[in-house]
């Protein structure tokens, strides 16, 4: 007998509002509402609401949480000022990624982590078996939130109607405390999408009515409610990854295209941290010789392909495998992420094919990501 999935605190909202749910990481979640292609432009050209409540929040406090998060993770967590935010990830010994997270500084001793749904309690459990020897507290905080996000290019007209928090000084991956539709929320510069956007982290008793405030105030400006679905086909036009897919612990950050996240050189702990020495194997490698490249594929024709198919040339050859890939409402044509042979990765490359069920499709070779909104 499984468990029932857990349901966020705007789940009666999603119901009346004909919403198709699914079974995602745990949690019952909108996958859409009505087409998953009209939710997806309405993001890149007015704006979306999307319910994120199944992240994972995990605190961290104390005189020493920075220097724990530097030891725990791969990024430099002590040189992150308070009211920003990092992209980072936590990875194993050999390297191999347990989670990509967000990590926001609240204040001068307190941390905020969020993780992956799917792998909060790895995430969790991870941070409280390093924590060894450090004055700093980890506190499970994912049932204290409700997270709702506006993406779009409408999205900062919309929140302006309801806060007087300064949004025009709050920069991409920076948070700050604020009453929005008087609400308290920590409002975040951040999101998934390509597009500009905020993340609110709410009091779950607080969700429903900052839904429907914001669903009212969106409303000229031709706010949708969006599903798991268009995020998805979003963040893969952005080229963002998505653990279990691009990201896994076969996989270290240097063979993902994301060595940037990995500091060497660290504020705390004089550069120490979990995976270091394989990390800095793994960027030697990435640096003379990479196996495998991470590159974008278009399709020339209309046939899509899933993660899991194989890259392969016009006689058959196998040079990869396709982590994600979707139709483009953007692009009108199919897309994928692909781990492929250096030897292919370059943008251009011809005669790279998509093996759909035994038929060898032809696909363009293309750096990522796919789309970049217009500042």
């Amino acid at each position: 007998m499984t468990d029932a999935p857990r349901r966020t605190a705007l789940d009666a909202t999603h119901r009346g509002l004909g919403a198709t749910m699914t079974d995602f990481a745990g949690w019952d979640m909108p996958l859409r509402y009505s087409s998953e292609r009209d939710e997806h432009v309405a993001v890149r050209t007015r704006a979306g609401l999307f319910d994120l409540s199944h992240m994972g929040e995990i605190t961290v406090t104390g005189p020493q949480a920075a220097d724990l998060l530097d030891y725990a993770l791969v990024g430099n967590i002590g040189g992150v000022k308070t009211g920003r935010a990092r992209y980072t990830m936590i990875c194993e010994d050999k390297g191999g990624i347990l989670d990509d997270l967000i990590v926001y500084r609240l204040a001068d001793q307190e941390y905020m982590v969020v993780a992956n749904a799917s792998n909060a309690q790895v995430v969790l459990d991870a941070l409280s078996a390093r924590a060894g020897g450090f004055d700093a507290a980890i506190r499970d905080d994912r049932d204290a939130y409700a997270l709702l996000a506006v993406q779009g290019p409408e999205s900062p007209g919309i929140l302006k109607k309801l806060t007087d928090a300064d949004l025009d000084g709050l920069k991409y991956y920076a948070g700050l405390p604020g009453t929005v539709a008087g609400v308290q929320a920590l409002i975040a510069r951040t999101g998934y999408t390509g597009e500009d956007g905020f993340e609110l982290f709410v009091r779950p008793a607080d969700a429903v009515a900052l839904w429907e405030a914001l669903t009212e105030a969106g409303k000229d400006a031709g706010l949708v409610p969006c599903g798991l679905s268009c995020r998805d086909t979003l963040r893969l036009e952005a080229g963002m990854p998505l653990y279990g897919h691009e990201l896994t612990t076969a996989t270290t950050p240097f063979d993902a295209g994301l060595g940037r996240v990995v500091k060497f050189e660290k504020t705390t702990n004089g550069g120490d941290f979990v995976g270091r020495e394989a990390l800095a194997e793994a960027a030697e490698r990435a640096e003379a010789r990479p196996p495998r490249k991470l590159v974008g594929l278009i399709a020339r024709g209309r046939r899509v392909p899933r993660a899991g198919y194989p890259v392969v040339t016009a006689d058959g050859t196998v040079i990869g495998e396709v982590t994600s890939g979707a139709p483009s409402p953007t692009l009108g044509k199919p897309i994928a992420i692909a781990y492929v042979d250096a030897a292919y990765a370059t943008a251009g490359t011809e005669g790279v094919c998509v093996d759909i069920r035994g038929s060898h499709e032809p696909y363009e070779v293309t750096a990522l990501p796919f789309y970049k909104r217009q500042k």
